[in-house]
């Protein structure tokens, strides 16, 4: 038998803002961080809207880079990191974990996932080699990129020795990373651990390519805060989002013997593979349906016991579709009357960082008693018959577990479950 692993610290910058408490007031005020996008010029772009992160000077509640890292620091690193940083921050101090205990460090993993990585620092290397040449490259610009640097320069930063990872599993790599995590900790290779997930692609070549695949939210670029409507039948395409969530997460002896206050038990995790389509799962959802499984058969929790299922539903009309499928394989038609929400209907998709702060709003859930709501669904696909949809604003209730999906391009499935602390 296992010992329960705790979250004991949260850190959140989404399209929403910065901090996990204005990304939850907001979340729950249904609001929504989708605006266009002026990152770069796209009066001739197919897709003129994206999930930006608020600025500081822009929002009182919004993103001040400077807060977590010194400009020169800023220079040598890609956004995702600064994202990275500032989560990784909140999550530590609201855990209380700044060990100076030469051991504690060494007991410390550090696993932060990424879908890309560092796109717009490559974007900017290449234009500086064509309009000056390779010589003006700076020596900072290949650890400015590389997906594992978030880990990295974290890992710098607080001093942490344990064991370091960076899954790199597109839209499901932060909730692997949790759940890689919580195997360090389950296997006695560390006894806490900072893990999570951070993303800052909103670029030319992330929004061009996804365009050309025809991944993208196009027809309601007038209207911004429309575009992300998970499982409604007017959904035409995801809404590309940056921003970082991270979770303190710690075996339960050591949360107590040290007095930290748990917020939920991280009590399931559950990871398959599709092998059948580089874009797109199984129509049926057979793989993500199984993730489903193998997490409530870890977590010991019966579907009847679900309180709340964050969805991954990306507002894609294939993924969408094969997500309810693989939640009535689970759970029955309808998804046997458990809440099915979306929280991307408020931040858009945010990559490799979807699945931590989607982690961080069950957890939330859990301890407000407060379903989030999902925006945008004026009518459900027909798919979607029978299941409650949580489209009338957010809901007070008795929230015990929550079942967190992450499905990622590659056929990458993950699944997991939050219990309330007891």
């Amino acid at each position: 038998m296992y010992e329960p692993i705790v979250v004991t610290g949260l850190g959140a910058v989404s399209p929403l803002g910065a901090g996990v408490a204005a990304n939850w007031n907001r979340l729950i005020a249904g609001q929504s961080g989708i605006r266009a996008n002026n990152r770069f010029d796209t009066d001739k772009w197919k897709c003129r809207i994206a999930g930006l992160v608020p600025h500081r000077s822009e929002d009182s509640e919004g993103f001040d880079p400077e807060a977590s890292m010194d400009p020169r620091e800023l220079r040598r690193t890609d956004v995702f990191i600064h994202y990275a940083m500032a989560a990784a921050h909140e999550a530590l101090d609201q855990a209380g974990w700044h060990p100076e205990n030469p051991d504690d460090r060494m007991r410390t993993a550090t696993v932060i996932g990424t879908g890309v990585g560092g796109v717009p620092a490559i974007t900017a290397a290449n234009e500086v080699i064509r309009t000056s040449g390779v010589r003006r490259l700076s020596p900072f610009v290949v650890p400015s990129f590389l997906p594992n640097l978030a880990a990295g320069q974290v890992s710098i930063r607080f001093g942490f020795h344990g064991p370091a990872g960076a899954p790199v599993t597109a839209c499901a790599a932060s909730a692997q990373a949790i759940g890689d995590a919580m195997r360090l900790i389950r296997t006695g290779e560390a006894d806490i651990a900072l893990c999570g997930g951070a993303e800052g692609c909103v670029d030319p070549v992330a929004i061009g390519g996804f365009t050309a695949a025809k991944a993208l939210s196009f027809n309601f670029n007038d209207e911004p805060q429309r575009a992300s409507r998970p499982f409604d039948i007017d959904h035409d395409g995801f809404v590309l989002s940056e921003g970082a969530a991270m979770l303190v997460i710690e075996r339960l002896s050591h949360a107590e013997q040290r007095g930290a206050r748990p917020l939920a038990v991280l009590s399931g995790y559950g990871t398959t593979t599709d092998a059948h389509h580089v874009t797109a799962g199984w129509p049926d959802g057979r793989e993500a349906g199984r993730a489903m499984e193998i997490a409530l058969a870890m977590a010991g929790v019966e579907t009847g016991a679900i309180s709340y299922v964050n969805a991954h539903a990306t507002s894609t009309p294939v993924g969408d579709a094969a997500e309810l499928a693989a939640l009535e394989k689970v759970f029955g038609p309808g998804g046997g009357g458990t809440p099915v929400g979306s929280t991307k209907s408020a931040t858009g998709h945010m990559l490799g960082a979807a699945g931590a702060i989607e982690a961080v709003f069950s957890i939330l859930a859990i301890q407000n008693r407060m379903l989030p709501p999902s925006l945008n669904v004026e009518q459900p696909m027909p798919e979607a018959e029978g299941f409650n949809l949580l489209s009338h604003g957010a809901c007070p209730a008795e929230v015990n577990h929550v079942l967190s999906n992450a499905f990622g391009f590659g056929g990458v499935n993950a699944a997991l479950v939050f219990s309330r602390h007891e």
